[in-house]
């Protein structure tokens, strides 16, 4: 067969596809999902994701179990999402002796009904440097709320949340504006954000108001000599709502877990299908064509692993020994090879009996060259079909071995953020935005899969059947 024969094949099997519209919705399912597979790592929030989804510390600045920025439109209160401020204005102030003052201004613009749940400012330089941050407000209040000297070191910065560390300036904030008011407030349970994004009244802790409007964040920062350096700081707003698809408990964010495991669905689908249909086709078409006591001796071993419980084993095998990704592909391969063998079987009994057959037995060739070179090529079709539905079932095993804890915890799939969603109360907490998203792709991916199937299996067979 040469370049343009392929080409007129390739051309006619995709007039016959486009035929079947199942097929085109799985394809263009697939086709996005591949997309995000191998373009992914650019399009998430956090592309070092997949090294630290386990550290908890990569994480800490994200708010714990904020639902996705798009449910505001749906909300009566609406809360601040989560955004980082980068771009602050520079003032910068000489002094004696080598001394120099910078003051970075953030502006904030603060629309919301609820106030954040921390602003996180991060410094970074190298040597003692004295600091201070003020936030000035629309109504025009506001001053200082944190001073302190910090001990900056190079690679290593300085993350201060005024959440937790500016409880004091605040208070002698609202001391400032109203001292009965400020009397009456709890300096162990005072909510800072809450105070500075909050109109001053007497039931501002009870039945806050937000005020809204233009807020500047002001980071000064004192450099004592030429020998000490500072980088630009930058703030992290803490919010209510966060990504497109929320943060867990452990303050990921889902969104970039789901795309993640995108990689892994693909990779443990396609590979364990392609590997085990292959052994299937091989052995059923070795058994048909050698019969006897290699015939007898196959399908004893098919018969076994047939009957034994896929899902149960899986398990076992998984608490026990607690292997890798690659093991656990290795395992399920052992087993999904039976769904391809015994049809493989059936019809290599049928085309070993073929006219062409015995020709090329009489040329004198070998029973392995056979197999290979003209029993084979006639099933592969059937392979593909194969393949394409036997991938759904896999994905579905894997996610059910992680869903119990048993899955290999060093990658992101679906499988773990489910089973996290499902230690972790995510379903008593209703907290959906955990639970819908994973089980969602997993159908999803699953669908496109059985869609191409099902194309490819009204396709193909006809033609296995004019043989």
């Amino acid at each position: 067969m040469n370049l343009r024969d392929g080409l007129d094949g390739l051309r006619d099997f995709w007039k016959e596809f486009s035929r079947v519209k199942t097929g085109l919705v799985g394809l263009a399912i697939l086709l996005v999902f591949i997309f995000l597979g191998v373009f992914g790592r650019w399009l998430i929030p956090f592309p070092d994701a997949m090294k630290h989804w386990q550290d908890i510390t990569y994480w800490e600045d994200n708010p714990q179990s904020a639902p996705p920025a798009w449910t505001n439109w749906f909300s009566a209160k609406k809360g601040v999402p989560s955004s980082v401020l980068a771009r602050p204005k520079v003032e910068e102030t000489k002094g004696d002796n080598d001394v120099v003052i910078k003051a970075f201004t953030f502006d904030f613009k603060f629309t919301y009904d609820l106030a954040p749940k921390d602003l996180i400012v991060k410094m970074a330089g190298d040597g003692p440097i004295p600091a201070k941050i003020e936030i000035y407000r629309p109504d025009g209040t506001g001053g200082e709320i944190w001073r302190d000297q910090l001990n900056l070191s190079p690679g290593q910065g300085e993350r201060i949340s005024l959440a937790r560390s500016a409880s004091d300036g605040v208070l002698g904030f609202v001391q400032s504006q109203n001292p009965d008011i400020a009397a009456t407030i709890d300096p162990t349970l005072i909510k800072p954000m809450t105070v500075m994004f909050t109109k001053i009244a007497p039931d501002m802790e009870t039945n806050p108001v937000a005020l809204k409007g233009e807020y500047r964040i002001v980071v000064t920062e004192l450099v004592p000599s030429s020998d000490y350096k500072i980088d630009t700081p930058s703030i992290e707003v803490s919010g209510h709502v966060s990504g497109i698809l929320g943060t867990d408990k452990s303050k990921r964010d889902l969104f970039t877990g789901i795309i993640l495991g995108i990689q892994w669905a693909l990779i443990i689908g396609i590979m364990t299908s392609v590997i085990s249909v292959v052994v299937g086709v091989f052995l059923g078409i070795v058994a048909a064509y050698f019969g006897g006591a290699v015939d007898w001796i196959l399908t004893r071993i098919y018969e076994l692993i047939y009957l034994l419980p896929v899902l149960p084993f899986l398990i076992v095998i998984s608490a026990i020994f607690k292997p890798s990704i690659w093991t656990l592909i290795i395992l399920i391969c052992l087993f999904f090879w039976t769904g391809s063998f015994k049809t493989v079987y059936s019809m290599a009994l049928q085309i070993k009996e073929e006219t062409f057959v015995e020709a090329s037995k009489a040329l004198g060739s070998g029973s392995w060259r056979i197999i290979v070179k003209h029993i084979s090529p006639i099933l592969l079709p059937y392979s593909f079909a194969s393949m394409a539905l036997s991938i759904p079932a896999i994905i579905v095993y894997e996610a059910s071995v992680s869903l119990l804890g048993l899955g290999d915890s060093t990658i992101v799939s679906w499988g773990q953020i489910l089973q996290a969603a499902l230690t972790q109360g995510a379903v008593i907490n209703n907290l959906w935005w955990w639970v819908i998203p994973p089980g969602l792709a997993i159908a999803l991916m699953g669908m496109s899969f059985a869609f191409l199937g099902t194309a490819l299996d009204k396709i193909l067979h006809p033609k296995l059947k004019t043989r």
